[in-house]
């Protein structure tokens, strides 16, 4: 999530609108500042590490030792359930005036710690939420986070796992880790410095 100090002028509203429309193979606008999108990952910087040869013959044990068609032999032999590279998200501002304000409200409903950190009460917000939860959806939503602040601004607000305190704790662009350790807040640089670490994961 991104928290806002101050609502979101028309103009970086328009910067954000085309953002998503320039990074997305699909996009639905559902009121404005909202967004349905499917955005490839590679243009996120994520890179794509399948081998050349992803969509090679496997074997098929229910086939292995069946007198069968060639045919139908070789219709099994590609993975039809490979990753798709292009993943969906729901990107949306919310807050008074703009939408969503019973989301906005209850994300931030008693965080004195978080905004004692932040040196500002939020007025708005900014949800990146991935709609899938494999492996390259945590690197792809980071950075397209990341992206999106650096036309709107904000401070980004993460949860974060055990163990993981000691990892974001000297990486560059921490403002401060609140909420007993379990939140962490920092800049578009920071996401991009903790997608580099092994393991990286957010909480879904």
């Amino acid at each position: 999530m991104i928290d806002l100090a101050e609502p979101v002028s028309p103009a970086a509203l328009r910067e954000f609108r085309e953002l998503m429309v320039g990074l997305s193979s699909h996009f639905e606008e559902k009121r404005p500042g909202y967004f349905d999108v499917n955005v490839p990952a590679e243009r996120l910087g994520v890179e794509d590490r399948r081998e050349a040869d992803w969509r090679k013959p496997f074997s098929l044990p229910l086939l292995s030792n069946t007198s069968v068609d060639e045919e139908l032999r070789a219709l099994a032999g590609f993975n039809p359930q490979g990753v798709d590279w292009h993943r969906p998200f729901l990107v949306y501002l919310m807050g008074p005036g703009v939408g969503d304000e019973d989301i906005f409200e209850a994300e931030h409903a008693d965080e004195p710690e978080v905004e004692t950190v932040l040196g500002f009460r939020p007025t708005h917000a900014i949800n990146v939420s991935a709609c899938c939860n494999r492996g390259i959806d945590h690197p792809a939503t980071a950075l397209l986070t990341a992206a999106v602040m650096d036309v709107v601004g904000g401070v980004a607000k993460a949860e974060l796992l055990d163990g993981q305190r000691s990892v974001v704790a000297g990486l560059p662009g921490v403002l401060g880790i609140a909420d007993e350790e379990r939140v962490v807040l920092g800049t578009a640089e920071f996401l991009r410095a903790w997608v580099g670490q092994p393991g990286f994961r957010l909480v879904k």
